[in-house]
């Protein structure tokens, strides 16, 4: 397993599910529930665990999904929302950011499948699992602490 963990953002970091009408906005491609999903973690406490494990030698990464059948606007338009979250909200510098097409594997780039996913995702999780990467399910409480523990 290489060195490196990577965070999917909707439902795992930022809480976009519970933003009002979150799914008619983005159907309707406004990209507000983007920038104002509130973080579903202690970002300043992850930052610090982050920032330990990059001294380690972790590689500490984004993956994390577009929009459903957005136009090329809207995607742009989210990419930009979604960075901006990241700035805003998590005081870390990630080594790498991937915003990708709703949908596309994200065990398919040989970088990242052998490290680390933290996504609320089962499936998703369950394939990086299968291309021999190991998961953190996001949806279960304290997850953090499972990154704590990788810590030397």
């Amino acid at each position: 397993m290489s060195k490196s963990i990577w965070f999917d953002m909707d439902g795992t970091i930022a809480d976009l599910y519970r933003v009002d009408d979150w799914l008619t906005k983005l159907r309707s491609e406004n990209p507000e529930p983007y920038t104002v999903a509130k973080p579903m973690v202690d970002t300043l406490e992850l930052s610090a665990i982050l920032h330990v494990l990059k001294m380690q030698g972790y590689t500490i990464g984004v993956i994390s999904w577009l929009s459903m059948n957005s136009s090329k606007e809207y995607s742009h338009a989210v990419r930009e929302a979604k960075l901006s979250w990241l700035k805003t909200h998590l005081p870390f510098i990630f080594d790498k950011i991937h915003i990708i097409k709703y949908g596309s594997p994200k065990h398919t780039t040989p970088e990242m499948r052998h490290g680390i996913l933290v996504d609320d995702n089962t499936e998703v999780r369950a394939k990086w699992e299968t291309y021999g990467g190991k998961t953190i399910a996001a949806e279960k409480p304290n997850w953090i602490e499972e990154l704590r523990a990788l810590i030397e």
